[in-house]
């Protein structure tokens, strides 16, 4: 009889726990704007990897510039739009909190990048940037679903790979696009889901 109670309060304190995780997620990131991300550098990897395109690391490096600026406008775009059409949010601006930390883990890629290219050492490129955006979903654990979290793993270890091959040239740019296709496609897909789940249960609880 004691045991049955105790097994009844564990599962009441697991589902609490469940529906606090749940309620701490941050919503500010769109699925769709990852998939829109994920497509761009798919794309600009098979321009870059067109015949058109000189064999210049300075040429390459300013077509992957143009990719990053897309991207960031698309998922950051998203994100104030998400702040300023959600009541909650306005109303408890500390809810962009999550957003940040993934800053640390970008701020450093952004300086490694900045002294990879003044020692033009190009071709470990592809693997820090890897590396350190892996290590920004990894910062995420405890704010985004836990797919995201596989994810980050998944860019930790291409990252990994592309840092010790002694094959890859950053002139070869479909290792980056593919990469960064599947990370965003996969990371896109889960942000829908859980949008997909948080709207179903506000349905139900109306």
């Amino acid at each position: 009889m004691i045991a049955n109670h105790i097994h009844d309060a564990l599962a009441q304190v697991k589902v609490l726990q469940e529906f606090i995780l749940e309620k701490n997620l941050f919503k500010g990131y769109s699925g769709k704007a990852r998939l829109f991300a994920g497509s761009v550098t798919l794309i600009g990897a098979l321009i870059l990897d067109s015949r058109r395109i000189p064999d210049s690391p300075w040429i390459h490096l300013a077509g992957w510039g143009i990719v990053l600026v897309i991207c960031v406008i698309a998922n950051y775009a998203a994100l104030v739009y998400w702040f300023l059409f959600d009541e909650q949010a306005r109303r408890n601006p500390i809810m962009l909190k999550p957003a940040l930390d993934a800053i640390p883990a970008l701020g450093v890629g952004a300086i490694l990048s900045a002294a990879l290219i003044l020692h033009h050492e190009f071709n470990l490129l592809f693997g820090v940037w890897m590396s350190c955006y892996g290590l920004a979903q990894v910062a995420y654990r405890n704010s985004l679903p836990k797919g995201i979290y596989g994810i980050g793993l998944f860019y930790l270890v291409c990252g990994a790979y592309c840092l010790l091959s002694p094959c890859l040239t950053f002139t070869q740019p479909l290792t980056m696009g593919l990469v960064f296709f599947g990370g965003e496609l996969a990371g896109g897909w889960v942000l829908i889901q859980d949008h997909r789940r948080t709207v179903t249960k506000r349905g139900n609880e109306e």
